[in-house]
């Protein structure tokens, strides 16, 4: 009898031990973060100290250690172009950064940036055919304009799909229900992960809520973002996470796949208003399995100043006002448990 209950529990050892580290060693690691602009040219050059070399100092680690890493490129990259806005106007920016910047993003370890927002045209078709003619210099994939719609990027076997959705005329538009499905359905084959990163919402700080319906700023419709988001999911996307406010916004589980709203500023050392909240520059760190369902991930806290890029937050006090967002625009029911050093994982109760 007792050789028989050994047998059997060292048959239990056996088999057990393999299948969790085979399920452990199965999962992709996405790291996210919201606006990249490194500095700026014009209308007067406002660059940060030493070539910009310190802006990702103490988030790279973040973005090489993942699967894959993404963000928002809030600008173009070029010499000379002519400005296609009046930055004397009220509310009109334009960011042109150094083609000298180019090999930080790729240093701090990106796989994929966004190209579908309001920024990408400030130096019209000039600006932007130089800027997709460095990132590919880089090795940086992109998406979200008409001739660049998804991007698949393999990397250890894995076959990421990304499309990207922006507000503006000359982007593929979020409130374009038709191209939004054709877009996520055509990428859903030709891929194993499929991400969908938007550029939408109306922005500043009193703009942190998601509200429950469309919005418009400046006239302009900003998009229903949680019906848009739930779409994606429910044509096949498994990670789905925007940008635009200029504010981190909330965070929900949604089918088992996770949606960030808005992760906000990242680096955005000049021209941007960063006091506060607004200065929030979190990475999103999500952990999900090779069928795409959300595991768990952390909300990393950094905070930016002007000029220095994203700077570790200690009290994790970003991550807690996530938090805070996401009880208060969700009710409580968004699916998700966050701890108070942005730790996330699947709510139980």
């Amino acid at each position: 009898m007792r050789r028989t209950f050994l047998a059997l529990l060292m048959l239990l050892c056996c088999t057990a031990v393999p299948a969790v580290a085979q399920t452990t060693d199965s999962l992709l690691t996405i790291a996210m973060c919201g606006d990249i602009m490194m500095g700026t040219t014009y209308p007067t050059v406002r660059l940060p100290q030493n070539e910009g070399r310190d802006i990702f100092a103490d988030v790279k680690q973040l973005f090489l250690d993942a699967d894959l890493a993404a963000g928002n490129l809030e600008g173009v990259i070029c010499e000379g172009g002519t400005c296609t806005k009046n930055t004397e106007k009220a509310n009109n920016y334009a960011f042109r950064m150094p083609e000298s910047y180019a090999p930080l993003l790729k240093e701090a370890g990106f796989d994929y940036l966004n190209l579908g927002n309001n920024h990408t045209n400030d130096f019209g078709s000039f600006g932007l055919a130089r800027t997709q003619e460095i990132l590919d210099q880089q090795g940086i994939r992109y998406s979200g304009l008409p001739d660049c719609e998804s991007v698949v990027i393999e990397k250890d076997g894995i076959r990421y799909g990304i499309c990207s959705f922006g507000h503006n005329s000359y982007t593929l538009k979020h409130t374009d229900t038709a191209s939004v499905t054709r877009i996520v359905t055509a990428l859903r084959p030709q891929c194993d992960i499929l991400i969908v990163n938007f550029h939408g919402g109306a922005e500043g700080s009193k703009y942190s809520h998601l509200p429950d319906g469309p919005e418009t700023y400046l006239g302009e419709n900003r998009g229903n973002l949680r019906a848009f988001a739930h779409r994606c999911i429910d044509l096949g996307a498994d990670l789905v996470f925007g940008h635009g406010p200029h504010v981190t916004r909330a965070v929900e589980l949604y089918k088992d796949r996770l949606v960030a709203y808005s992760l906000g500023n990242f680096c955005t050392t000049f021209g941007v208003n960063l006091a506060g909240v607004n200065g929030y520059a979190p990475v999103l760190v999500a952990r999900i399995t090779r069928d795409g369902r959300f595991v768990d991930g952390r909300i990393h806290s950094f905070i930016q100043t002007q000029g220095t890029g994203p700077k570790l937050d200690a009290s994790d006090k970003v991550a807690q006002h996530m938090r805070s967002l996401s009880e208060a625009d969700f009710r409580g029911q968004y699916g998700l448990e966050i701890s108070d050093n942005g730790t996330l994982t699947r709510k139980t109760r």
